[in-house]
């Protein structure tokens, strides 16, 4: 459906014109009348659908530029997703000049407190940081026409429905209120019953959220085992920009450190890092700095990085929902991806939730032994150590290179050059986790698989691994790996330090206190 069929005004649409939407998406095409309409909405839709501008134009067209209050009030659960909604508001607004402000924590609070003082029309922000500017009465919200809590099942996850419910309280009891989650459990339903009139419910179906261009696989595996099949993995697959989930602060942590130490470019994200740390983290991934992001589902939200070719989830998410959420960080705008999902036995009913939800099955794979992953990493640095032979100038060592070829063959000296670019060193470096609390078991499903094949090597020369733009799909044990895609390898070395900061919010899955420790077996 096109914009104009959807009752804005010609001001609106001008400015949707000019940033190049053309037609409505369907939470656009079924959210936007509603709104326009006055009619409180609860809105089932996940990041990457276009709900800010589902939610966006009907409060821009509403807005009185001659009013000087704050006229709509855009809850968000993370900086990050509060940023960019407010930026695409100014974007949307700037035709018409609605003065758009964001607030939230770990910023300078006087900065914002100054950006207020300007009487924006629209405000949006954190829980936490809203409650202390009404507390501080640098934001009233009396006189708000239109409240909007994005993301509501995360920032119930996050522990803000006390913050929440005292925002509200503060705002005109008269006003138009949107609710939008990516998940619809019975306490989003709670708070529909609790805080809004008559809402009308907004569902998009699972299969628009899903995409056909994501090859999903799994690898089933013990607890203790998660981390070697996950390094193996993303050695044999090659992953050109990959992100890591895990399910808390602490599992974020402690996987973005043990990459490192095993000679990945990765880093850690999540919701206690500074604002600072977080942009300069998202920075580097967005500029191919790193390559493994490793992130919690809130840290998540909101995130749209081009050409991520890799999804590994190292927890199974509780919400078959959230899985949705996760691959769609890949396969998008018409490229191909993957997603690898590690499960333990005790999990396998979360991952049959999941395919029913998604109506597909997923395919397994069989751990990579540590012979095929050391293949799998020198293949992968054949490119970067051609490379470096085009920098090499013999002729300033010609002394040290008589007495390396007097002691050793010339295929030991390559073999040596090829281990060294390989990281070969670092691959099975030992690395320790800390024991989370497992998933409740789930009622129903079935617990039972059988070991496969694995996909997804992102090159195709040398030592039985073929590349080709679909995964393997033979079943047997030996042979080659089949490539899928195209594009840059993996890089080694570098590494980012500075990804253990904070606590998370969220609180769940701390669990007892023992550890285990990864180590190879013989």
């Amino acid at each position: 459906m096109k914009f104009e069929e959807l009752g804005l005004s010609q001001a609106i649409l001008q400015s949707i014109a000019a940033h190049g939407y053309v037609e409505a998406t369907p939470i656009q095409e079924k959210t936007i009348p509603l709104t326009l309409a006055g009619k409180d909405v609860i809105g089932q839709a996940q990041t990457g659908t276009g709900k800010t501008a589902a939610f966006g134009l009907p409060i821009l067209e509403h807005i009185d530029l001659d009013n000087p209050n704050i006229q709509a009030v855009i809850i968000s659960p993370t900086r990050e997703l509060a940023i960019q909604t407010a930026d695409e508001l100014k974007k949307l607004g700037s035709d018409k000049h609605v003065n758009v402000q964001v607030v939230f924590g770990g910023s300078d609070i006087r900065r914002q407190i100054q950006g207020l003082k300007s009487k924006p029309q629209i405000l949006v922000g954190t829980p936490g940081r809203l409650l202390d500017h009404i507390n501080r009465k640098t934001a009233k919200l009396d006189k708000v026409q239109t409240l909007v809590l994005d993301e509501a099942d995360e920032m119930l996850n996050m522990g803000f429905l006390d913050d929440i419910e005292a925002i509200i309280a503060k705002v005109n009891p008269d006003r138009q209120t949107l609710l939008f989650s990516a998940t619809m459990p019975e306490s989003i339903r709670r708070i529909g019953v609790k805080f809004m009139t008559n809402p009308e419910m907004v569902k998009i179906e699972a299969k628009q959220l899903t995409t056909d261009l994501v090859e999903q696989f799994f690898i089933r595996c013990r607890h203790e085992e998660k981390f070697d099949a996950l390094t193996r993995t993303i050695d044999i697959q090659e992953p050109f920009l990959g992100i890591v989930f895990g399910r808390t602060k602490r599992r974020v942590e402690e996987l973005a450190r043990g990459l490192e130490a095993r000679g990945y470019r990765a880093a850690g994200l999540h919701g206690d890092l500074t604002q600072q740390m977080r942009s300069r983290v998202l920075d580097q991934f967005k500029k191919h700095e790193i390559n493994l992001l490793v992130a919690t589902d809130v840290a998540a939200r909101g995130l749209d990085v081009k050409d991520v070719s890799h999804v590994y989830n190292f927890d199974i998410p509780q919400d078959p929902e959230s899985y949705v959420h996760r691959i769609g960080r890949t396969g998008r705008a018409g490229a191909t991806g993957t997603s690898v999902t590690l499960v333990a036995p005790n999990e396998m009913d979360y991952l049959r939730a999941i395919e029913d939800l998604t109506k597909k099955r997923m395919t397994p794979l069989q751990p990579a032994t540590l012979q095929e992953a050391r293949l799998g990493r020198i293949n992968g640095s054949l490119d970067e150590t051609a490379a470096l032979m085009g920098k090499v100038k013999p002729e300033e060592m010609q002394a040290q290179v008589a007495a390396l070829m007097s002691q050793f063959t010339p295929e030991q000296l390559a073999a040596g050059l090829l281990a060294s670019v390989a990281g070969l060193e670092k691959q099975n470096a030992p690395v320790t986790l800390s024991r989370e609390r497992p998933l409740p078991r789930r009622k129903g499903g079935k617990g039972g698989s059988r070991g496969g094949y694995r996909g997804g090597n992102r090159r195709g020369n040398g030592g039985g691994y073929r590349g080709h733009r679909d995964g393997d799909r033979r079943g047997n044990g030996g042979g080659g790996y089949r490539g899928r895609g195209n594009g840059e390898r993996r890089g080694n070395g570098g590494g980012y330090k500075g990804n253990n900061h904070g606590g998370e919010r969220r609180g769940n899955g701390q669990g007892r206190k023992r550890d285990f420790t990864v180590r190879e077996k013989g």
